[in-house]
């Protein structure tokens, strides 16, 4: 196949894009969410005369706690299902942020309720509280099922929390917490066969729609639609191009791609029908604009599976799921812009550096000379739009207070809408900077891909 062309920097094109106030969908998902909570709390409200005794006190904090594990588990994968209106206009990051925090509430929620529930029984048995466990385990249907889903569940918890995944590679940590899904259908027999709170009425009704719309929400978006996808565009590697000392451009070609609807900042989900690399859907941004004939992602190596994408041989079959992400245009608010970047976070940038509106500015974050990336391309894009580029060089020390160096490299930095993307350290490190700086929360838009 021939090589493709290598991207030009292009005049910024100035396409109308739908706007929305500023969080008006987060909040109507939020209120939507703790509608279906407040539901959940009537249910256990009507379907509880009267409350006393220390027994009754803790059967009823284990029936509300199981319900509201009940409610959350499926909510949780909604959040991850690939729904496009979420993916869009939420944004992936801020969706897995909910993912991750909610995640953290469910397994708090479900050790209360295996708590107090086993606790509650035991007194209203006359019985040690280990031993009504092993009879509820044993001899409540649909129990021994339920108990598995909730050790993987916790197990779940454990490999997500932030100091086991640090240890754990992208595609170890993605398959482990697969793992979820089982431990919430081994859960929900047990909700009905035990879900006393359920009845048989509209709850019970309810409660099938829940799970049964997220199965199916699940299998739509996540399953079938990359399928589909995949037959329609039949995506493939055209070219492999080395940029710098461990990086690497993958281009992609295909059929019908203006269809995809891709816009710069976006992300896909890229499993490269490759030994080693099939059964991994790692998020790679594009790292220019779409283009009619191909799609840029540029990869650093960052470990194995980085390694195995620069060795791609040109028409290997890529198997893509998005484009996802709200880090895009549809965001962009004030005249003028600042675009922050540090590591593979300057690939979405590089793309909005192109076709973003506005006064930009951009300013990328390294250690050393060699790490920085598309500087010959910044820098012509820079010169085509009137735009300033910047490297902010070093170590911490050298640099610095972040938010004294962006004020010396970026006049009136408070009046200016933020891009801001790069490993977590650094994200956090420059919001802090630039709430100090001035800059209003709702200006600085960032954005991690992960799940």
């Amino acid at each position: 196949m021939a090589a493709v062309a290598p991207p030009r920097p292009a005049r910024p094109v100035h396409r109308p894009v739908p706007r929305r106030p500023a969080g008006t969908v987060p909040a109507a998902v939020l209120a939507l969410i703790g509608a279906g909570a407040l539901a959940v709390l009537t249910v256990w409200w009507q379907d509880t005369a009267s409350v006393s005794g220390a027994a009754g006190w803790l059967t009823g904090a284990g029936r509300i706690t199981g319900l509201l594990a009940g409610y959350a588990a499926p909510v949780l994968l909604l959040l991850m299902a690939r729904i496009p209106l979420l993916e869009r206009e939420v944004g992936a990051d801020r969706l897995a942020r909910w993912h991750a925090s909610g995640g953290r509430w469910t397994v708090l929620l479900v050790l209360a309720h295996v708590l107090t529930i086993v606790w509650g029984y035991a007194l209203t048995d006359g019985r040690g509280v280990l031993s009504e466990g092993v009879e509820i385990v044993f001899h409540f249907p649909e129990m021994i099922k339920a108990s598995l889903g909730t050790l993987a569940l916790l197990g779940t918890g454990l490999v997500s929390a932030r100091a086991a995944r640090r240890r754990l590679s992208y595609e170890t940590w993605y398959y482990l917490h697969l793992v979820t899904y089982l431990a919430v259908a081994l859960g929900f027999g047990h909700q009905l066969a035990t879900g006393a709170d359920l009845g048989d009425g509209p709850a019970r009704a309810g409660w099938y729609v829940l799970y049964l719309g997220t199965a199916a929400l699940i299998g739509w978006y996540r399953l079938a639609v990359p399928w589909l996808r995949d037959r329609r565009h039949r995506l493939e590697v055209a070219e492999v191009r080395t940029e710098a000392p461990g990086v690497v451009s993958v281009f992609l070609t295909g059929r019908r791609l203006p269809e995809l609807r891709a816009e710069p900042g976006q992300f896909f989900r890229l499993q490269f029908q490759a030994p080693g690399l099939r059964w991994a859907a790692n998020p790679y941004s594009l790292s220019a604009p779409p283009h009619p004939r191909f799609l840029r992602f540029t990869v650093k190596d960052l470990g194995a599976h980085s390694r195995a994408v620069a060795a791609l041989r040109p028409g290997t079959r890529v198997r893509a799921e998005g484009p996802y992400g709200a880090f895009t245009a549809r965001l962009h608010r004030e005249r003028r812009v600042l675009l922050l970047g540090a590591g593979v976070g300057i690939t979405p940038l590089r793309a909005l550096f192109e076709t973003l509106p506005g006064e930009l500015t951009l300013v990328q974050r390294a250690r050393r000379a060699e790490d920085v990336m598309f500087g010959a391309e910044l820098d012509a894009v820079a010169a085509r739009r009137g735009a300033a580029v910047h490297t902010l060089l070093g170590s911490r020390e050298q640099v610095g207070d972040l938010g004294v160096a962006l004020a010396r490299l970026v006049p009136h930095l408070a009046e200016h809408e933020v891009y801001l993307c790069g490993p977590e350290a650094l994200a956090e490190e420059a919001v802090r900077a630039l709430r100090a700086a001035g800059v209003r929360p709702g200006r600085i838009h960032r954005e991690s891909f992960v799940l």
